[in-house]
């Protein structure tokens, strides 16, 4: 049973609430630009390709389009790819990656799959009709030095000004996380596969 609120407490709360409304309304009041933004997923914890696909489907909730291409992801069929597409046209999904570098064990192999991958990057960038581009394991792409990094920042920095990208994967690269408008480092604190868990449908694919 809750406990009922003594009146003073009620008011004290009240007051309090409404200056912390005051300064937040000020604050977002004061925030005027509207632009694309570069959204760097990073960090050893889970779930940064998930935070990713967060955001594709609030875009989809607005109707706008989103591209997603996979750079190193290959081997597993996730189920985002088969939810995702029952969005139809509004969704362009490329896995371009061969499955992880520690699988193929061919950096030639590895360097050609991240080439592809970028080039079909390059071509939903430079597509209008998308609000939204998802370039997932990115950052290991850059951290094996498949891809030039230089090159990469160029043409994100070139992109069209109301153009979202979001890069995942671990060890991103400070040069893009100085480009970046917005970075999340996802730390672990615990998780089940230390435990011997396996990976497990609905949770990791």
């Amino acid at each position: 049973m809750t406990e009922a609120i003594d009146e003073k407490d009620a008011e004290r709360h009240r007051t309090k609430m409404a200056k912390r409304k005051e300064v937040q309304d000020k604050e977002v009041a004061g925030k005027t630009v509207e632009k694309g933004l570069l959204i760097v997923h990073t960090g050893t914890g889970k779930g940064k390709s998930t935070a990713a696909f967060g955001l594709a489907l609030r875009m989809l909730g607005r109707d706008r389009r989103i591209g997603v291409v996979q750079f190193i992801k290959g081997a597993w069929h996730t189920a985002e790819r088969d939810a995702l597409a029952k969005f139809g046209d509004q969704v362009s999904w490329h896995t371009m990656g061969e499955g992880f570098t520690w699988e193929t064990q061919d950096r030639a192999r590895d360097i050609a799959a991240a080439e592809r991958a970028w080039g079909k990057a390059r071509e939903l960038m430079s597509d209008p009709s998308f609000s939204l581009i998802i370039l997932d394991e990115l950052n290991i792409a850059l951290r094996y030095d498949y891809l030039a990094l230089d090159r990469v920042l160029e043409a994100l920095s070139a992109r069209r000004s109301d153009l979202h990208v979001v890069v995942t994967g671990r060890n991103a690269k400070p040069e893009l996380i100085a480009a970046a408008d917005l970075v999340t480092e996802m730390m672990p604190v615990k998780h089940h596969f230390a435990a011997g868990v396996k990976a497990q449908e609905g949770i990791e694919f």
